[in-house]
């Protein structure tokens, strides 16, 4: 019993932990205050995480999990190149809009991750990237997408999704479908031959 209410602390913990990180900023939130906002003792705090940098840890590689479990599933069930593609994007864009908190934390706070946290979240970044880029080879190879680049494909198309958390509202005028829908038909109208 003790422990399903240490994880819920702990969930709860983080769930405030990413709004105020967005709100204010990772550097600008101390752990007194996220204590306060969780309403517990600040040296009680520490029982559930023992710095600020791993709560901001807690949440960059759960989000990279979601990323990659995602975009394993989508490889997993189909086989063309540009369905992949299309997939792939909808897949990225229900996980940022599933939670706009982390997915701001995930792409502006990472950058405070020390060694050897960065180093390996880096690495994620870059295998999740090139996850992208094979399907991308794969089309050009097929003859579906124009030859382009394919680094400059993937920045492009990341420029595009990763914004979306900014925007984004759940009670807004696009569901997540129509986001990723748009996107992938704006995106892969301007790689088809």
């Amino acid at each position: 019993m003790p422990k399903d209410k240490t994880i819920k602390r702990k969930d709860q913990i983080t769930l405030i932990a990413q709004n105020k990180f967005r709100e204010k900023g990772y550097r600008a939130v101390s752990m007194r205050e996220l204590a306060d906002h969780v309403g517990i003792e600040a040296a009680s705090f520490y029982n559930h995480f023992d710095s600020k940098e791993s709560i901001l840890k807690e949440i960059c590689f759960r989000m990279a999990d979601e990323f990659f479990n995602r975009i394993e599933i989508v490889i997993n069930e189909e086989k063309l190149p540009d369905k992949i593609l299309e997939k792939a994007i909808e897949s990225h864009i229900k996980v940022i809009t599933a939670n706009t908190d982390a997915s701001a934390v995930f792409f502006l706070d990472w950058r405070y991750l020390s060694e050897p946290y960065l180093s390996e979240f880096l690495e994620l970044r870059r295998k999740y990237e090139n996850i992208f880029r094979k399907i991308i080879k794969e089309g050009m190879d097929k003859g579906l997408f124009e030859k382009l680049d394919e680094t400059f494909t993937v920045l492009t198309i990341f420029s595009s999704l990763n914004w979306v958390y900014e925007w984004y509202d759940p009670k807004g005028r696009f569901t997540p479908d129509q986001i990723a829908e748009n996107l992938s038909k704006l995106i892969l109208d301007g790689m088809r031959k």
